[in-house]
C-alpha cells in the first residue's frame, strides 16, 4: 500500500500556555510521529497566542492571533505546505465558528467534545461537512482504548447475545470543594457558566461521554431518557450531577449517571453491557482489562496486548502486554485513524467498506441531542423525552 512522503500537517486553535486539554492532544498527535504541529492560533489574546507558538518552535509566521487570520492564511498555501486538519481545543461556545471557519476553508477538522454550544449549531456544522465533503473527527478519546475496541467486537460478533441492558457511570469528585467554598474553584467555572457551556455542564462535558462509549460499544442509539439534573455547588444554574434511566431503540434499557460532586472519585468511567448469553465490563482507571461474565462459565479477564486479542484491539495497540497504555494513547488512536482517512483523500483512495474507527459529526450531533432531550426531560420532572436528531 502506497502512502504519503510526508507528515500529515496540524494547526491548533486553542490550547495555549496553562491549558490542560491542548498539551494532550499534542502529545497525542505526536506520538506515532505520523504528524507535525505546524500553525496554530492558541488564544483569543494575540500575544498569549504568540508565546504559545514560541514554547512550541512553530515558525513566527504561522503563528495567527486570531482563528480567521489562520483559516484565510492556511487556506492559500498550497497542499502539502499548508495544514491537512485543524485540532480546535477551545471553549465551547467557540467549537460551531471556528469549526465553520476551517470547513468553509476546506480544512479536515477535528474537535473536542461536545460538538458545539448548541443542537441547532450541530446540525449546521453536519450540513457544512457534508457539502463540503470534509472529514470531521469529534475526540470521544475513550473509544481510543484497546480493550473498549475489544469490547465492542464481542458485542458486534454476537458473543454477548441480545443486548438487554447498559449501566455506564461517569463519576467525578473534582468539584465537591466548590460545595463548601464562597466562589468556585477555577478548573469549574467556565464550564458551569451557561455562556460558555451551553444548556449544561456536567451532562454536556462528561455525560456525553458515557452516552457515546455505550453507543460505540454496543452500536445501540438512544431513543428516549428520563432524566433528573441537578446543581447542588450554590450560586450555579447549570448541573453538576445528573442520573436518567434510557430507553435504547432495540428496546434495550439502561441508566447513566454522570457527576462532577461525587466525592473522592478522579475519573471513574465505567460501563458494564448485560447480554442474553453474557456480559461485559471495563473501567476507564483500569483500562488494559475487560471482565466477561457468563450465565454458566468462570468468568474472563481479557488484558491488552495479547496474542487472543482481536484485529482492532491489536490494531491500536502500541506496547506489550505488561506495559501499560492509557489516556493519551487513547487520544492517540483516534488521530491514528484520522490520518487514515486524510492520507486516502490524499492519495485518492477509497475509504474502507467498514469506514474508519474515530467518532465522526453524526455522534457529534448525536450527543447534542441527548444533552438537548436530558435537559428538557429534567425540567418536566424527568418525564421521558425523546431524542430529536
Amino acid at each position: 500500500m502506497s502512502s504519503l512522503n510526508r507528515k500529515i500537517l496540524m494547526g491548533m486553535v486553542g490550547g495555549g500556555r496553562g491549558a490542560f486539554i491542548g498539551a494532550v492532544h499534542r502529545m497525542a498527535a505526536a506520538l506515532d510521529g505520523q504528524i507535525e504541529l505546524v500553525a496554530g492560533s492558541f488564544s483569543a489574546d494575540p500575544e498569549k497566542s504568540r508565546l504559545s507558538g514560541q514554547d512550541l518552535y512553530l515558525n513566527p509566521k504561522r503563528v495567527y492571533a486570531s482563528y480567521q487570520e489562520m483559516a484565510t492564511a492556511e487556506a492559500k498555501l498550497p497542499v502539502g505546505e499548508r495544514i491537512d486538519f485543524v485540532s480546535i481545543v477551545a471553549r465551547n461556545d467557540m467549537h460551531y465558528p471556528v469549526a465553520k471557519a476551517f470547513l468553509e476553508a476546506g480544512i479536515h477538522v477535528v474537535c473536542e467534545k461536545p460538538l458545539a454550544y448548541s443542537l441547532a449549531e450541530a446540525k449546521k456544522l453536519l450540513a457544512l461537512t457534508k457539502k463540503k465533503k470534509l472529514i470531521f473527527a469529534l475526540t470521544h478519546n475513550y473509544t481510543g482504548y484497546p480493550m473498549v475496541k475489544e469490547a465492542r467486537a464481542m458485542v458486534a460478533a454476537g458473543k454477548l447475545g441480545k443486548i438487554n441492558k447498559i449501566v455506564v457511570e461517569y463519576p467525578q469528585g473534582y468539584a465537591s470543594p466548590s460545595l463548601q467554598a464562597a466562589k468556585p474553584s477555577k478548573i469549574s467555572n467556565w464550564r458551569m457558566n451557561p455562556n460558555v457551556s451551553g444548556i449544561s455542564n456536567c451532562i454536556g462535558d462528561i455525560g456525553t461521554h458515557a452516552q457515546n462509549l455505550a453507543q460505540y460499544i454496543t452500536g445501540l442509539e438512544v431513543k428516549e431518557v428520563a432524566a433528573e439534573l441537578t446543581a447542588f455547588i450554590p450560586g450555579h444554574t447549570l448541573d453538576d450531577d445528573g442520573n436518567m434511566l434510557v430507553r435504547y431503540k432495540n428496546g434495550a434499557r439502561g441508566v447513566l449517571y454522570a457527576s462532577q460532586i461525587s466525592t473522592g472519585e478522579e475519573n471513574n468511567l465505567n460501563i458494564r453491557v448485560y447480554g442474553s448469553l453474557a456480559s461485559l465490563e471495563w473501567h476507564q482507571e483500569d483500562p488494559n482489562e475487560l471482565m466477561v461474565k457468563f450465565v454458566d462459565a468462570p468468568r474472563q479477564v481479557w488484558r491488552r496486548g495479547n496474542s487472543y486479542n482481536g484485529p482492532q484491539a491489536k490494531k491500536y495497540t502500541r506496547t506489550p502486554f505488561g506495559h501499560p497504555e492509557g489516556f493519551i494513547e487513547a487520544f492517540g488512536n483516534i488521530y491514528c485513524a484520522v490520518v487514515e482517512a486524510i492520507t486516502d483523500r490524499l492519495l485518492n483512495r477509497k475509504a474502507p467498506k467498514e469506514g474508519y474507527d474515530f467518532p465522526t459529526i453524526d455522534h457529534g450531533v448525536t450527543g447534542m441531542a441527548f444533552v438537548e432531550a436530558a435537559v428538557k426531560s429534567s425540567k418536566a420532572n424527568a418525564r421521558w423525552t425523546k431524542l430529536k436528531i
